[in-house]
Formats: C-alpha cells, structure tokens, sequence
C-alpha cells in the first residue's frame, strides 16, 4: 500500500473514534439530565375596551354552567391522590384540560416508578364525566382489579394502580 491510502485509512479511524465519542457522551448527558421539555409561549388575551359597557345579569337569572352543574354531583372526583407508592400523599386536582400521568417530565403527576411508561394514562373530561385511559403502557392501567382496555369512566372513591402506585379519585 502506499503512503497515501494509509494516511487516509489513519484519518478515517481518527474520524469514527471521535463520532463515537462524541455519540457516547450524547447518551449519556440524555440519562443525566434527562428529557429536554420546550415550553412555547402562550399568546395574550385581547383586553377588553375599559370604555364598553359590561352587561350584567342579576344572580337568580344568571345561567348555570355545564361545568358547575356537574361539579355539584355527588359522585364527581374533584382530585387525584397517591395512596401508595413513592410519591404518597401527593394531591392533584383535576383540571378541564385533563391530568397525563406517566414518567415524562411533560406529564402533570410524573411518577418515580419502573412500572411506569412515559406517557402512561391520562384522566380526562367528557359530557357523561370523568374517565381514565390507558394510553397504551406496557404494563397497563388497572381499575380496582380490572386491566384497562378503553375509556372508563371514574368516580369518587375509584382506585387506579399504575405500576406500585396506586391513586384514588376523591372530592
């Protein structure tokens, strides 16, 4: 061979060690630190005219809300809380927009447990109220005792088990 092709096949080498190396700390500064999570800006809401007249209705002819007409059903869970497992005695309340619990940094409750996926379940809201999904783990939602397949709807009292820990939805 000649001086040239080895010099090139040398250079080659260097090359690959350092794309190696450089692949490795990439790894590993993603086990470090973790996820990174974007946060985008949310855009402002308009403000209203200071000058325009505000219409107001008196108390007794103001309309109920679908949201408050439900909110006073007995059996309508206001929070979520870790009753075992390593986050116990945390408190969330659920929200409109729904509760993603899982061992994402993005998720609402992140969970500190193996069993648990990334994106695991979510609670969320519809018209007939709250319902729980499994959003495709690994080793699955359980209701009580039951694994979940679909949507279920949830009330007060209701146990939900993701790996170790378990919650319950209370009022």
């Amino acid at each position: 061979m000649s001086e040239l092709t080895l010099t090139v096949i040398r250079l080659g080498l260097v090359v690959l060690l350092w794309i190696f190396v450089f692949s490795v700390v990439g790894v590993l500064r993603g086990d470090l630190y973790g996820t990174r999570v974007l946060t985008h800006a949310r855009p402002k809401a308009p403000r209203r005219a200071s000058r325009e007249p505000v219409a107001r209705t008196s108390p007794a002819k103001r309309p109920v809300s679908p949201s408050r007409a439900r909110s006073s059903n007995r059996r309508t869970p206001t929070s979520l809380t870790v009753t075992e497992g390593s986050l116990v005695g945390t408190t969330v309340s659920l929200k409109e927009t729904g509760v993603l619990l899982g061992r994402n940094p993005e998720c609402t409750l992140v969970l500190d447990d193996d069993f648990a996926s990334g994106r695991h379940a979510r609670i969320f809201r519809r018209d007939a109220g709250w319902f729980v999904e499994d959003l495709g783990s690994t080793n699955g939602t359980f209701m009580g005792s039951t694994k979940l397949t679909q949507p279920m709807p949830v009330e007060v009292g209701s146990t939900l088990r993701i790996g170790k820990t378990v919650f319950e939805l209370r009022k």
